[in-house]
């Protein structure tokens, strides 16, 4: 392990010699994945700085211990031994956690997209409301929401939605959001007081770059028809909508958010790079699936993966038994607790099948 931290340790060196560089300054493309790669590895770097400085320490205060008679000296130096010799375990744990391999698509922005599954107007609400969440939630990181398509169902539900959120790390906070998102409370359209089960499937993609997929356009057939919206608002009158069909796939995306036909197209085909990539991105994980270690839930877009039971304001992640009673606070894009929760389990498990192995 302490061979690896060196070798970072001097590749984050170079990498800072390299942003001095005037010629790299310039070419933008390098000068984006260096200051990516010193992002990526400065708290690994500052964790092995404060290990070897903790190790100095000890050495420090072994030293005086060895040589000083002065009593107060001897005294302060068990202290800072004692406290230091404490430090060392918890920091290698640290160390540890930060040098598992991370998923490259952390650092991306995603694709989310909210699809009402079983409960009709129900699930179609519900959807509006996860819609809102991540939406909060993206606020509350300082992340920009664009808004791709919404297909809404008259009462203020959304029978489907799907938007991109950009932001440093989305993808590494947002990917576990993956799958059945069950809802359980009384309708507003219930008489008699029943409470009704309804599901929601997310969605989550990293957005793929041109280097990512190779998308060739002779596959893709696109339509333009004119926007709709409930009660008039915001109908355009040009055809400014675009649906696209990707031909060997099958898949279909469309889109009416912009005014503009070229800005609607562009979308249709950032989300259609992100399906393709997604696409190879699950038979990777098949291919995966009998050695696979360390990963919260299935990955499974099937798998039920939340219950937000409004009745008791409680809120349960099945996959790592986390339970909430703040609705409420959770449904207004307060969930860093239980994302930080789904990292934690995943870390503590690859963490435990690395030293297995």
């Amino acid at each position: 392990m302490f061979d690896k931290l060196e070798d970072l340790l001097n590749r984050f060196e170079h990498v800072l010699q390299e942003l001095s560089d005037p010629t790299v300054v310039n070419d933008q493309d390098r000068f984006r994945k260096l200051m990516r790669e010193q992002s990526d590895l400065t708290p690994i770097v500052e964790k092995y700085k404060e290990y070897k400085t903790t190790k100095a320490n000890i050495e420090d205060s072994l030293q005086i211990l060895d040589e000083e008679n002065d009593e107060d000296m001897r005294d302060m130096a068990k202290e800072e031994l004692s406290l230091n010799k404490a430090k060392i375990p918890v920091i290698e744990t640290e160390m540890k956690l930060l040098l598992l391999p991370s998923d490259p698509n952390d650092y991306k922005n995603v694709i989310v997209e909210i699809r009402g599954g079983a409960g009709g107007d129900e699930a179609a609400l519900f959807s509006a409301e996860l819609f809102r969440m991540y939406s909060r939630y993206a606020e509350r990181k300082r992340w920009k929401v664009e808004v791709m398509n919404i297909n809404e169902n008259g009462l203020g539900g959304f029978k489907e939605a799907s938007f991109m959120i950009q932001g440093n790390g989305a993808f590494s906070r947002l990917k576990f959001e993956s799958g059945v998102h069950r809802v359980q409370r009384v309708p507003v359209t219930e008489s008699g007081g029943r409470i009704h089960t309804s599901t929601v499937t997310v969605a989550v993609l990293p957005e793929a770059e041109e280097v990512d997929v190779e998308l060739n356009m002779n596959d893709c057939k696109f339509d333009v028809f004119r926007s709709s919206g409930n009660g008039g608002q915001c109908v355009n009158t040009t055809d400014s909508a675009v649906r696209l069909t990707h031909i060997p796939t099958g898949i279909v995306i469309s889109c009416q958010d912009e005014k503009s036909q070229l800005k609607n197209k562009d979308k249709v085909i950032r989300v259609l790079r992100a399906k393709l990539y997604d696409l190879e991105l699950e038979k990777q994980r098949a291919a995966e699936a009998s050695t696979r270690k360390g990963q919260v839930g299935t990955g499974d877009r099937s798998e039920k993966i939340r219950t937000y039971n409004f009745p008791q304001s409680r809120l349960t992640d099945h996959r790592i038994k986390f339970t909430s009673h703040n609705l409420d606070s959770i449904l207004d894009g307060e969930i860093d607790d239980v994302i930080d929760g789904l990292i934690t389990a995943e870390q503590t498990e690859k963490l435990k099948n690395l030293q297995e192995e």
